[in-house]
C-alpha cells in the first residue's frame, strides 16, 4: 500500500484526508504543530470507516518523524490573510512556514512528490523548491484543478447543463490574474465560444477569478475547503495510481510558454513521478500576454521572498 501524508490537519487538510480514504488508494499520516489535533482527527476518520467502507491505516501526529518514507505528501499548513495584513506580510509568513516544513519532508521523505496547497500557491512552490532541493518534476502546486472545477460549475450553471458534460481550462498564478481559456473550455465537446456570447463568457470569467473571494464573504469567517480538498485528491489519485491525467497545475516552467525560472499554472501530465511533461497548448497574443502577466505577478512574490533571505547590509 502506498503511504501519502498531509501537513496540516485545519479544514483543507482534513477534508483532503477524508477524501483520501474514501478513494481508498494509500495509507493516510496526518501530521500538525497543534498538540493532539491530528490525533483526534484521524481516530474520527477510522470511526467512521466501517461505515464509509475504506479500511486503509489512517494515523495522527505532531511528529514529522511520521511522515517517513511517504510517496506523497501534501503541504496545506499556512495562516490566512487577517484583517490589517499585507499580500507581503502574508508571503512572508507562510513562506517561514514552507521553508519550516520542507526541510522536514526533505529529510524523512527524500523520494516523495510534494503537492504544495499553501497560499500565495505559485511563490511558495517556488520556496518549497529551492528549500528542498527537490527535483524540478518532484514539487507540484495544486490551483488549476480548482479554478477549472469552479469555471465548469459556473458555466453548468449558466447553461443548464449537466456540470459533468463541461471540461474547462484555467492557466496561470492562483490569483486575481488566472487565466480561464474559453477556447479550451467546452460542453459535450462544443466549445463554449458557440454557446455563449462574449458579454456571458466575460461574466463567468470574472466569477472564476473572484471564487475564493466570493466563498470568503459569504463565510465572513475562513475560506473555501470541500472543493480545494477535493481538488488535490485528484491529484494525488493520478500521481499513487500513475495514471497520466492531464490537469492544470503550478508548474516549474523551463522555456515552455516563454517562462524561465518560475511556478505557474500549466496543464501537466501527472504521474507516479509527479509532473512527467508538460503540454504546450497553441495559446493566441491575448492568451500568451495574460499568461505572461500572471507569471510576473509570481516572480515580483518571488523577488520579494528572496530579498527577505538577504542578510542586511553593514554600514560603514
Amino acid at each position: 500500500m502506498k503511504k501519502v501524508s498531509v501537513i496540516g490537519s485545519g479544514n483543507v487538510g482534513a477534508t483532503t484526508v477524508m477524501y483520501l480514504a474514501e478513494k481508498k488508494i494509500a495509507d493516510l499520516v496526518m501530521v500538525d504543530v497543534i498538540e493532539g489535533m491530528p490525533i483526534g482527527k484521524a481516530l474520527d476518520f477510522i470511526h467512521s470507516g466501517p461505515i464509509r467502507r475504506y479500511d486503509v491505516e489512517i494515523v495522527g501526529s505532531n511528529e514529522y518523524e511520521r511522515i517517513r518514507d511517504s510517496d506523497v505528501v501534501v503541504v496545506t499548513a499556512g495562516l490566512p490573510r487577517k484583517p490589517g495584513m499585507s499580500r507581503e506580510d502574508l508571503l512572508l509568513k507562510n513562506a517561514g512556514i514552507i521553508e519550516s516544513v520542507t526541510k522536514n519532508v526533505a529529510f524523512y521523505a527524500p523520494n516523495c512528490v510534494l503537492i504544495i496547497v499553501t497560499n500565495p500557491l505559485d511563490v511558495m512552490c517556488y520556496v518549497a523548491l529551492k528549500v528542498t532541493g527537490f527535483a524540478l518534476k518532484k514539487v507540484v502546486g495544486m490551483a488549476g484543478v480548482l479554478d477549472s472545477t469552479r469555471f465548469c460549475y459556473f458555466i453548468a450553471e449558466e447553461l443548464g447543463v449537466h456540470p459533468l458534460d463541461v471540461t474547462a481550462l484555467v492557466l496561470g498564478g492562483h490569483g486575481d490574474q488566472m487565466v480561464p481559456l474559453p477556447r479550451y473550455t467546452a460542453v459535450s465537446g462544443i466549445p463554449i465560444t458557440e454557446l455563449l456570447v462574449q458579454e456571458r463568457i466575460d461574466r463567468l470569467v470574472e466569477r472564476t477569478r473572484q471564487g475564493g473571494a466570493e466563498i470568503v464573504g459569504l463565510l465572513k469567517t475562513g475560506s473555501a475547503f470541500y472543493a480545494p480538498a477535493a481538488s488535490v485528491s485528484e491529484m494525488v489519485e493520478a500521481i499513487v495510481r500513475d495514471t497520466k491525467r492531464i490537469l492544470p497545475c503550478a508548474a516549474y516552467l523551463r522555456g515552455e510558454y516563454g517562462l524561465e525560472d518560475v511556478f505557474v499554472g500549466v496543464p501537466v501530465k501527472l504521474g507516479r513521478d509527479g509532473v512527467e511533461s508538460v503540454v504546450e497548448l497553441k495559446l493566441t497574443k491575448k492568451e500568451l500576454d495574460a499568461l505572461h502577466g500572471s507569471a510576473a505577478t509570481v516572480r515580483k512574490s518571488m523577488d520579494i521572498w528572496e530579498k527577505s533571505r538577504k542578510p542586511p547590509k553593514k554600514e560603514g
